[in-house]
C-alpha cells in the first residue's frame, strides 16, 4: 500500500525522531554522570562508563538540537555498538550474543537509529537546517541537485 500524502510528514518526524533519540540518549549521561535518578546498575559503575556517560550527555543534547547530526549521531552509534559488545555481550565472561538474554536491546536499537541518523540526517527542524547544512532533499546537504 502507498500513501504518498504521508511523505510531507518524512522531513518533521524525522527530526521528531532524532530530538527522541538525542533526549533517551541525553537521560542515559544525565544518569551515570550525576546518578539522577537513582539506578541500583549505575552505583558503581568502572571509569569507561564515565566516558560513555560524558558522549551520551554531551552528544545527546547535540543532537536534540539537530547541530552537526551526522556527525554526532555516527559517534553515538559507534559509542552504543561498542557498549553493546563490551557492556553486554561480555558481560558475564562468555560472550552471549542474544540481546533477551544479554540486557542489550537498548544499546541495539540507540546502534541503529543513530546510523540512521547519521545518514537521514537531522530533518527540517534542526539547527543544522537553519544553518544550512542540511536539506530535504533525500540524501541530504550530499544530494544532487
Amino acid at each position: 500500500m502507498n500513501f504518498p500524502y504521508l511523505t510531507r510528514f518524512q522531513p518533521v518526524l524525522l527530526s521528531l525522531f532524532r530530538f527522541i533519540t538525542g533526549l533517551l540518549l541525553f537521560q542515559y549521561g544525565v544518569a551515570k554522570l550525576f546518578k539522577f535518578p537513582v539506578l541500583p546498575y549505575f552505583a558503581d559503575i568502572p571509569p569507561l562508563i564515565y566516558v560513555a556517560g560524558t558522549l551520551e550527555l554531551v552528544l545527546g543534547a547535540t543532537l536534540m538540537l539537530g547541530l552537526f547530526t551526522r556527525l554526532t549521531a555516527f559517534i553515538l552509534a559507534g559509542e552504543m555498538a561498542f557498549a553493546y559488545f563490551m557492556g553486554h555481550v561480555m558481560k558475564t565472561g562468555t560472550p552471549v550474543l542474544l540481546p533477551l538474554l544479554n540486557g542489550g536491546t537498548a544499546a541495539i536499537l540507540f546502534c541503529f537509529a543513530c546510523l540512521y541518523i547519521s545518514a537521514a540526517g537531522g530533518g527540517s527542524v534542526s539547527v543544522d537546517a537553519l544553518i544550512g547544512k542540511e536539506s530535504d532533499a533525500p540524501g541530504g546537504a550530499f544530494a544532487r541537485r
